[in-house]
């Protein structure tokens, strides 16, 4: 059982006060998930940083050595997802992950969205040889197609309809794209889209058929939205490539209005599943909730929320505040720094005693700060401070309590994500020591995912 399902009075690991019962939030079956052959498609979303790029590749390695034929789609410009998996570089084309293990294990594919390559398939697809050329080498569609805003998203939704007709994978693992919004990816198909729907290109087409300056007047009214994405081009030059890439592309445009709207059906469909990933900081998961709404309000099927590097202790018994005190306790002792280097305790009359450890050592003498040394003994290093036993106890226990205020903190991030949306099933990955690099680090990852692991003596 993970921490995201106790219920009851929980006890405030910061100050070991008893807490206000939390609701219980349902444990995330991540196996369950993986193994449903009506699942198709699985979209990994959330805020930036939080480690949507891991948790989908973890979830491809899990599925496909559980048997499934699977492709992970990153949009991560960091190629981290190359990396771990023992790939060269990604591109475009989905490429074979070597070292799938298991009996009966099915296949991984990997692949990182080109954005404009993808919108040049499009291009290719859906005009003929002389056309296409035409419109590639346009340097209006040029602009267009590298740098309007949405465009990122609206490709790597454009890919995933691409991959799911083609029909050669039975699971599709989206890591959604670097947003500044949670809204850019499921708002991209009917912005784009509505964009480039027929309407606009009538607009377009007017002026080339008013010509001279009235036609550029109206253009310039029509295209006023665009100036920024497409300012680098002036002039009757630029009016010029308007034309050619429209009655080049006009054949082609109500198409882009017919797959944005496919591909938003198909994000709704019950063969998509959804995992918003956050980690357990308050900003992060206000991001979550944020979305797990949105998800709602376009009827867009939840499977859960990951919470991922999840801190815990092995000793939570002992709680933030008692450490500290312990610490403080050891610290009124009377732990001295002696004049030799030696640390000891202080009796009750004042007088220094030497350390424990070493009862019958007399305290030996210094070398005077001016003594001259002598020419064939090289001067040699002050020695370091001796530690003693109580000052190393009393560390420890000031890194403990902190790590229990993280915990604390944490605990109460969770408490209230779970009492705004205590329908939504979580899972939780306990933090790694350090980044994941390799298949066995992703396999780690797919393990606590599918556990629910949460920290050692996490609340």
């Amino acid at each position: 059982m993970t921490a995201s399902t106790k219920t009851g009075a929980a006890k405030d690991t910061e100050t070991g006060a008893a807490a206000a019962p939390v609701p219980a939030a349902p444990a995330l079956d991540a196996d369950a998930l993986l193994d449903d052959q009506d699942i198709r498609i699985i979209v990994c979303c959330g805020s930036g940083g939080v480690g949507k790029t891991t948790t989908a590749a973890a979830l491809g390695v899990r599925a496909a050595e559980r048997g499934r034929k699977v492709v992970v789609l990153t949009i991560d410009p960091a190629r981290r997802l190359a990396q771990s998996m023992g790939i060269d570089s990604l591109d475009n084309i989905p490429r074979r992950v070597p070292g799938i293990d298991g009996e009966g294990a099915g296949e991984l594919h990997a692949m990182m969205l080109d954005m404009k390559r993808t919108f040049d398939e499009i291009v290719e697809a859906h005009a003929d040889g002389e056309r296409a050329r035409a419109i590639l080498e346009n340097p209006f569609y040029q602009s267009l197609s590298a740098g309007f805003a949405g465009t990122q998203e609206y490709m790597a939704m454009e890919k995933l309809g691409q991959l799911r007709a083609r029909d050669e994978w039975d699971l599709i693992i989206v890591d959604t794209p670097p947003s500044r919004s949670a809204l850019d990816f499921l708002d991209a198909p009917k912005r784009l889209g509505s964009f480039l729907d027929g309407k606009f290109i009538k607009l377009l087409m007017a002026p080339a058929k008013m010509g001279g300056r009235a036609g550029m007047k109206f253009l310039n009214v029509g295209m006023s939205m665009m100036t920024g994405t497409l300012g680098k081009l002036l002039g009757g030059q630029f009016l010029r490539d308007v034309q050619t890439f429209v009655a080049a592309m006009d054949t082609m445009f109500g198409g882009f209005r017919t797959r944005a709207d496919a591909t938003y059906k198909l994000l709704q469909a019950p063969g998509t599943a959804f995992l918003v990933v956050a980690t357990p900081e308050r900003d992060a998961l206000r991001e979550a909730a944020y979305f797990v709404e949105r998800l709602a309000a376009e009827e867009m099927p939840l499977a859960g929320l990951v919470l991922n590097r999840v801190h815990g202790s092995d000793a939570a018994r002992l709680s933030a505040e008692r450490a500290l005190a312990a610490a403080e306790n050891l610290d009124d002792i009377g732990i001295v720094d002696q004049t030799a280097g030696k640390a000891g305790l202080r009796d009750p009359d004042g007088s220094a005693v030497t350390s424990p450890e070493d009862p019958e050592s007399p305290p030996s003498p210094t070398r005077s700060a001016h003594a001259e040394t002598p020419e064939h003994e090289p001067a040699s290093e002050p020695e370091p401070e001796a530690v003693s036993v109580e000052q190393l106890t009393a560390g420890l226990l000031r890194l403990h309590a902190e790590r229990m205020q993280v915990v604390a903190r944490e605990q109460r991030t969770r408490d209230r994500f779970t009492a705004l949306h205590p329908e939504v099933a979580v899972t939780e990955v306990a933090a790694l020591p350090g980044d994941v690099h390799d298949l066995a680090g992703l396999r780690a990852i797919g393990d606590r995912l599918a556990t629910g692991s949460a920290p050692a003596g996490a609340a």
